[in-house]
C-alpha cells in the first residue's frame, strides 16, 4: 500500500471550519449524488455536527448532470421523476415550483417510456420505409400483454421453466415470436415486419433497465422492482434542481470536491494492538476552540494519533490525506463496487457482500443529442425509431464493434421546440454504448446521420450543427448509468448489498432504540461525554454503511430509490445515537 503522511495543522482545512461538540460521532460520506447529499442532510438537521461528504469529482449531483445550452437544459443523466404518489423527489421538486413550467408531452400518467408523448413515433426500417400505423398498433398490444406476464413470475409466485433460462428476454423474445408466427390473419411479410421489431422494443426495454441485453435482466425477479403511481415529470429548469436543493440545508465547509477516496479501513479498533493499518491526521487542528467542546490538545505533537485513540474507520484519499471516522456511509455505484471492492476495502468486504456486487448487474445508458438548424421530422412525429428488418431472426443484441451503432433503438424529438429548439435525442446501452463513448464527437455525429438519411430515406438531411452526449461507462466515478437484477441475482442481494459492516448480533446499540425521540435536535452536547469514547475502543457497528440507488430492494435504478437510501442509512445512525446523546425535556 503506498504510504500517506498525515497532513499537517491547517486552519485553511474546510474540517477545521465545523464544530465539533464533545462526544459527536464522525460521520464521513463517499459520494455526493442524491444518496449522500440526503443522508448528510438527514444527520445535520439531526444535530450531527461533524459530517463530511467527499466527492471524488469537480461537481454534486452524481449521476445527474444537467447542461445548459443557449434556453435550454438537456439532461445528460436523470431525466424522469417517476411517479408523484408519495415520491420524495416530486415532493421537493413540486413544492419548490420546479413543475410549474412542465408541458402535457413532459408528464406521462401511463407506463414510462423513454419518448415524448406529443404526436405520433415513427417506426422506420432500414429500407428506408415507414412501417404502418396499424402494424405497429397491433404489435404494441401484442409486446405489452407479454411485457404484463413478465411481472408475474415475482408478483404471482409464477414457476420459471427452463427454456426461458430465467431471462426477460429470451422468454419475451420466444413468446412474441410464436404468437406472431401462429396468427392465422397476418401475411408472412406483415409477420416479418412484426418479427425485425421485437429487437427494437428490446433494444429500448434494455436502455430502460441499463442492462448490454434484456437477455441479461431475471425473469424471476423481474416485477419486483416497484412502480410509484402517479404521472411521471421533467423538470424543464434541470433535474440538478433537485441537487442543488438537497445541498441548500448543508454548509459550504461540509462538502470537499474533487477528493477520490482511496481506501476505507474499517474495524480498526478490533485490530489492535497491532495498530492501524495507516496513520489518520492529527484531529486537534480541527477545532481551535475548546470551548465549543472541541477535542483541541488530543493529538500528540506532529500530527500523529497514539495507541489510546482508536477510531474505528479510516478513510484514506488520494491525495493521501487520511481521515479518521466513527462511520462512512460509502454511496458510490455498483459499477465502481464492481471494479474496485478488492482494493477499496480493507480488511476485504465478507464473502457474502462480494457475491452480491457480483451478481447483480449495473450496464451503461447513454444519450446523444443532436441539434439541427431546421427539423427535417413532421410536426406530428415525435420519435423516430430503427427496425432492421435483417434482425427478424435474430437472436442476439450483441454487435461487433464496428456496427456498434446498431444499438441506437432510435431517436426521439424534444418538446416543445420553442424552449429545445430542433433537438433529437437517441439511445444507445451496453458494450455498444462503451464503443460509442470511445469515438469522437464528429464521427458519432456522422454515423447518426447516416442512419436517419438511410432509415426517413432522405438523403438530403444535414449534419448536426451541434451533438452533446453523455459518458457514463467510461467515467471512472460511476461505471455505468444504474442497476439492474441480473439473470442469478434477486432482490435479497439488493439487502446483502445494503447491510452495514461488520456485522453484528441484533442488538438495541446496532439497530436503533425504540425511545421516543424529543423535540429539536436529536444529538445534544449534554450527552454523556465517555459513551462515545467507551464503544470506540470495541467492535463498533455500522462503521461502514452502503447506500445508493442499487441498495434499494424495490426503487432500484432511480432517484427516488437513491434519496431514500441515504435517509435510510442516515436513519441508522440517528437511531443509533437516539440513547446516547438524546436532548433532555
Amino acid at each position: 500500500m503506498q504510504s500517506c503522511e498525515s497532513s499537517g495543522d491547517s486552519a485553511d482545512d474546510p474540517l477545521s471550519r465545523g464544530l465539533r461538540r464533545r462526544g459527536q460521532p464522525r460521520v464521513v460520506v463517499i459520494g455526493a449524488g442524491l444518496a449522500g447529499l440526503a443522508a448528510a442532510k438527514a444527520l445535520l438537521e439531526q444535530g450531527f455536527t461533524d459530517v463530511s461528504v467527499l466527492e471524488a469529482s469537480s461537481r454534486i449531483g452524481g449521476r445527474v448532470q444537467s447542461v445548459r445550452l443557449g434556453h435550454a437544459t438537456f439532461e445528460l443523466g436523470a431525466t424522469w421523476i417517476h411517479g408523484s404518489h408519495g415520491n420524495p423527489v416530486y415532493h421537493l421538486a413540486e413544492a419548490n415550483g420546479l413543475l410549474e413550467e412542465t408541458t402535457d408531452g413532459e408528464r406521462s400518467v401511463g407506463r414510462i417510456s423513454l419518448y415524448s408523448r406529443n404526436g405520433v413515433a415513427c417506426y422506420l426500417t432500414n429500407h428506408g420505409r415507414r412501417i404502418p400505423k396499424d402494424v405497429v398498433e397491433e404489435f404494441s398490444d401484442l409486446y405489452n400483454e407479454v411485457y404484463n406476464l413478465t411481472q408475474e413470475f415475482f408478483q404471482h409466485g409464477k414457476p420459471v421453466n427452463a427454456e426461458s433460462q430465467n431471462s426477460v428476454g429470451v422468454f419475451t423474445r420466444e413468446e412474441v415470436r410464436n404468437r406472431i408466427r401462429n396468427d392465422p390473419d397476418d401475411p408472412e411479410a406483415t409477420k416479418r415486419l412484426k418479427l425485425a421489431m421485437i429487437q427494437q422494443y428490446l433494444k429500448v426495454e434494455s436502455c430502460e433497465s441499463s442492462s448490454h441485453s434484456m437477455d441479461e435482466v431475471s425473469l424471476s425477479a423481474f416485477g419486483e422492482w416497484t412502480e410509484i403511481p402517479g404521472a411521471h415529470h421533467i423538470i424543464p429548469s434541470g433535474f440538478m434542481r433537485v441537487v442543488e436543493l438537497l445541498a441548500e440545508g448543508i454548509p459550504a465547509h461540509v462538502i470537499q470536491l474533487g477528493k477520490p477516496v482511496r481506501c476505507i479501513h474499517w474495524d480498526q479498533a478490533s485490530a489492535r494492538p497491532r495498530g492501524p493499518e495507516i496513520e489518520p491526521r492529527d484531529e486537534g487542528h480541527h477545532n481551535h476552540d475548546a470551548g465549543e467542546g472541541g477535542r483541541s490538545g488530543e493529538g500528540p505533537p506532529g500530527g500523529r494519533w497514539g495507541e489510546d485513540e482508536q477510531w474505528p474507520v479510516v478513510v484514506e484519499c488520494e491525495d493521501c490525506e487520511v481521515i479518521p471516522a466513527d462511520h462512512v456511509i460509502v454511496t458510490v455505484s455498483l459499477g465502481v463496487l464492481k471494479r474496485q471492492y478488492t482494493s477499496f476495502f480493507r480488511p476485504g468486504l465478507p464473502a457474502e457482500k462480494v457475491a452480491a456486487i457480483h451478481r447483480l448487474g449495473i450496464g451503461t445508458t447513454d444519450k446523444i443529442f443532436l441539434e439541427f438548424e431546421e427539423p427535417f421530422w413532421g410536426p406530428e412525429c415525435n420519435s423516430l425509431r430503427f427496425v432492421w428488418e435483417d434482425e427478424a431472426e435474430s437472436c442476439t443484441l450483441t454487435y461487433p464493434p464496428e456496427l456498434w451503432y446498431r444499438k441506437i433503438c432510435g431517436f426521439d424529438v424534444l418538446y416543445p421546440p420553442e424552449r429545445y429548439g430542433h433537438v433529437l435525442s437517441g439511445w444507445i446501452c451496453g458494450e455498444e454504448a462503451l464503443v460509442m463513448e470511445r469515438c469522437d464527437d464528429e464521427a458519432v455525429a456522422e454515423i447518426c446521420t447516416e442512419m436517419l438519411r438511410q432509415f426517413t430515406g432522405n438523403p438530403n438531411i444535414p449534419k448536426p450543427r451541434r451533438i452533446l452526449r453523455s459518458s457514463w461507462g467510461s467515467n471512472p466515478y460511476f461505471r455505468g448509468s444504474y442497476s439492474y437484477t441480473q439473470v442469478g441475482s434477486s432482490g435479497a442481494d439488493v439487502e446483502k448489498l445494503a447491510k452495514p459492516l461488520p456485522y453484528t448480533e441484533s442488538s438495541k446499540m446496532a439497530h436503533g432504540s425504540s425511545t421516543k425521540q424529543q423535540p429539536g435536535h436529536l444529538l445534544s452536547s449534554k450527552g454523556p461525554e465517555q459513551s462515545l469514547d467507551s464503544i470506540r475502543g470495541s467492535r463498533k457497528p455500522m462503521q461502514v454503511l452502503f447506500s445508493g440507488e442499487a441498495t434499494h430492494r424495490k426503487y432500484y435504478s432511480t432517484t427516488h430509490g437513491a434519496l431514500l437510501s441515504g435517509q435510510r442509512e442516515a436513519a441508522r445512525l440517528i437511531e443509533m445515537y437516539r440513547d446516547l446523546f438524546q436532548q433532555g425535556p
